[in-house]
């Protein structure tokens, strides 16, 4: 084998959010970069957090959670809710708290993104909750959606990579997924010999 070992804790780029949940009473803010979709129909999310961190104890007692796609304008107070415990800071008064349908999720008005989401699993994991959750509503700013649906490059999301721990920016567009093999699969060619 041509290649050498590193370290496992891979570098995968991740989309930074901010999680939104009721923690002591309060809304509460934590950045996240484990989260993604988990299943199409219901659509679900699942989001990995640490067991410790105040925003887990948060979704468990209440069973209901947000995802917000904070923009790169954000970055300075998306790191901060990451620097400070909502177990003693008050986060609730950072951004402009809004509502949708559940009205126990509180979504962050200044993401252009958010979705409110109802608890459907928790899954205990070493260190981390992965908490699954069915998105109930999803809600956008009228700026950032084309045909309907949020285009995210006019969202301009936080990636974060690890173990680098940086933010980083969307790149330029490489092709369309379902679409850049088309060729290949026509000529029956897997590029297999």
């Amino acid at each position: 084998m041509d290649k050498i070992a590193i370290t496992t804790n891979i570098s995968l780029p991740m989309p930074v959010v901010l999680i939104g949940t009721q923690a002591g009473g309060k809304p509460n803010f934590m950045p996240a970069g484990w989260c993604t979709r988990a299943n199409a129909t219901p659509p679900m999310i699942a989001c990995g957090i640490n067991k410790v961190h105040h925003t887990a104890q948060g979704i468990s007692e209440c069973r209901t959670f947000s995802v917000n796609i904070p923009p790169v304008s954000l970055m300075e107070k998306t790191d901060y809710c990451g620097l400070v415990s909502g177990d003693t800071v008050d986060k609730s008064g950072i951004f402009s708290v809004c509502y949708g349908k559940l009205g126990t999720a509180p979504m962050i008005r200044e993401c252009p993104v958010t979705m409110e989401c109802m608890l459907v699993t928790a899954i205990e994991l070493p260190t981390n909750i992965l908490f699954i959750g069915e998105i109930t509503g999803a809600y956008a700013d009228p700026a950032v959606v084309r045909k309907g649906c949020a285009d995210v490059s006019a969202i301009d999301p936080l990636i974060l990579t690890m173990p680098d721990n940086t933010y980083r920016t969307l790149g330029k567009v490489a092709g369309k997924a379902w679409n850049a093999g088309l060729a290949l699969k026509r000529r029956g060619d897997s590029g297999v010999s």
